[in-house]
């Protein structure tokens, strides 16, 4: 047990340290490219969604996209209105690396990882270095969830273990756990990734699946509120939503969590698990943000009262 243990801890260490490696190589590789393209095209609520989705889909990570967003806010050259926008897009691009995820290509992990030392260690450009580190640790990554996936196999065979998953089932009790382990981790990727891989392995059911990623999503707004210490008004405004959203999107999630399963078993035709989790995870993100994209005024009037901008003296 304790080798399986250490196994998952080693294989969740790579697999967040090549997250957070691509998050700031693509952050300083873009530079101020990021925020100019960021400021450009967002103009309206549905091009600050775009920019939301595409940028985070890129940086795979929707918490330091929306922190830029906050950072941005703060020095006034984005508004409240249009880093809402840019907070519901980013929901939609965090999907895209869970089904990455449900693609299976930890296997394939040590051609990424050959490629991207040789690029890195060959490269005359800062060009080429870049690619080849990104490519270095997209396979950090892939193996981090390769050794999860091998790891959690011998738990099949563990009666405990299978009985703990199963509570999983329970929405709310699912949602707790999927939001626990995302505040420890401070990923939610990371958990979901673990909800496929459990899934796939058949250690966890759909259903639990679904709750524990339901429960990531609320999880994950804890950095970007931290975010917002010391910061201005527009700032922790824009946090508040992240964290409204997030929160409301979770209840209307529980509360219609059966004919939710029933609609993404429909909708995936007889998929693996683990391709109807990562599906479970688009489709709740999609339909948070069409629901809400309507309630953007109001949400802009509601928090403008809340917490009006300080009058300077």
């Amino acid at each position: 047990m304790t080798e399986i243990i250490l196994s998952i801890i080693a294989g969740l260490v790579l697999f967040l340290f090549a997250v957070s490696s691509l998050s700031e190589l693509l952050k300083s590789a873009l530079g101020e490219g990021a925020t100019k393209w960021i400021t450009k095209f967002t103009s309206n609520t549905f091009s600050s969604i775009m920019v939301g989705i595409i940028v985070t889909t890129i940086m795979d990570s929707s918490s330091a996209v929306i922190i830029i967003t906050i950072v941005l806010v703060n020095s006034k050259v984005l508004n409240f209105r249009q880093a809402m926008g840019i907070v519901l897009g980013s929901n939609i691009g965090t999907t895209v690396s869970s089904q990455i995820i449900a693609m299976d290509f930890g296997k394939y992990s040590p051609i990424f990882l050959f490629i991207g030392f040789i690029l890195f260690i060959i490269a005359k450009s800062e060009k080429v270095s870049n690619i080849g580190k990104i490519t270095l640790y997209f396979g950090v990554l892939f193996f981090g969830l390769f050794t999860m996936e091998n790891a959690v196999e011998p738990l099949k065979d563990e009666a405990f273990f299978s009985e703990w998953m199963k509570k999983t089932e329970e929405p709310f009790l699912g949602a707790l756990i999927g939001a626990f382990v995302t505040l420890i981790i401070q990923s939610s990727s990371a958990t979901v990734g673990m909800a496929i891989i459990l899934g796939k392995k058949g250690l966890l059911s759909l259903a639990g699946g679904i709750a524990v990623m339901l429960g990531a999503e609320l999880g994950t707004v804890s950095d970007t509120l931290l975010a917002t210490i010391k910061g201005s008004r527009q700032a922790l405004k824009t946090a508040l939503f992240h964290l409204t959203f997030s929160f409301l999107t979770i209840v209307i999630g529980l509360i219609f969590f059966y004919p939710f399963v029933t609609l993404v078993e429909k909708i995936s035709f007889g998929a693996t698990i683990e391709r109807t989790i990562a599906n479970a995870h688009m489709l709740f993100n999609i339909l948070g943000v069409l629901i809400f994209v309507w309630t953007i005024p109001f949400f802009e009037r509601l928090f403008n009262k809340l917490l009006p901008d300080k009058l300077s003296k």
